[in-house]
């Protein structure tokens, strides 16, 4: 039966950061039969992993679709592999996946993995999303893969405490084809804090987002000239990210905890 586990990624305690299930297959599944695991987690993502040689195949899944990069579920992936002795505590993880080939490794007590950064563009407010935020209109809007699926859009505002208090309305958010990323510059030793509205995906806000910080990394990095950021995701549940831009590729490190092992029986 192959192992099941809820990994909270991001995070050091558990409860907090963003929960993952991890599958762990000796072969290649169905697609579709992965989608109905997906959401019967229904957790922001479930990854599927199959061993390849040295190597893993990795994939993600919403509770509604496959998508092409998942940060947390990488980072949750990571620490299965080492927790249950699949992989040697300490080596590193070459994962083969639709956004090319990810690596984790250990960094001190927490994890860091290394995806594809994902540069912005600047462009229009499209119609209607301010009032779909609740009625507060950001002061810059970017994209981040234009003509792309599962594109997304970041939103900055003059400060933290209107990313934190957005009350966004989610069945109007549903209606766009892309997510939002809405940041602004931090206080208490932050760099700068963000949330993620994924509901065209299924997810209405996501707790802590790797894939979002592939964009956030690039993004801040023009905004306040460096490089190495103290990044924190202000959802309910909340995460820490140490995250560094180096030229096309965002390093992010965190801490993981499971708090579920399991089998899948079906």
């Amino acid at each position: 039966m192959p192992p099941l586990l809820q990994i909270d990624a991001f995070t050091s305690r558990p409860f907090g950061g963003n929960p993952a299930a991890v599958c762990l297959l000796e072969t290649p599944a169905d697609a579709g039969w992965m989608q109905k695991v997906a959401a019967e987690m229904n957790l922001a993502e479930t990854a599927f992993l199959v061993p390849t040689g040295e190597r893993f195949n990795l994939r993600w899944f919403t509770p509604t679709v496959e998508i092409e990069l998942c940060g947390h579920a990488t980072l949750a992936s990571a620490h299965a592999l080492w927790q249950l002795g699949i992989v040697p505590a300490g080596r590193r993880i070459h994962f083969d996946t639709a956004s090319g080939v990810l690596t984790a490794e250990p960094e001190g007590e927490r994890i860091a993995i290394e995806l594809p950064a994902r540069p912005v563009t600047p462009c229009a407010v499209p119609a209607g999303l301010a009032e779909a935020l609740g009625g507060v209109s950001p002061m810059l809007v970017s994209d981040t893969t234009p003509g792309r699926a599962h594109g997304n859009l970041v939103v900055e505002f003059g400060h933290e405490a209107a990313v934190r208090s957005l009350s966004p309305k989610f069945d109007r958010l549903r209606q766009f084809d892309f997510g939002v990323i809405a940041t602004a510059r931090g206080t208490g030793g932050y760099d700068f804090v963000s949330r993620y509205f994924a509901a065209p995906y299924g997810i209405d806000e996501d707790p802590v987002t790797g894939s979002a910080h592939c964009s956030l990394a690039p993004y801040w990095a023009d905004r306040l000239g460096k490089a190495t950021f103290l990044a924190w995701q202000a959802s309910a549940r909340g995460g820490e990210l140490h995250v560094t831009l180096n030229g096309d590729r965002v390093r992010m490190s965190g801490h993981a905890v499971t708090v579920l092992k399991g089998e899948l029986v079906v």
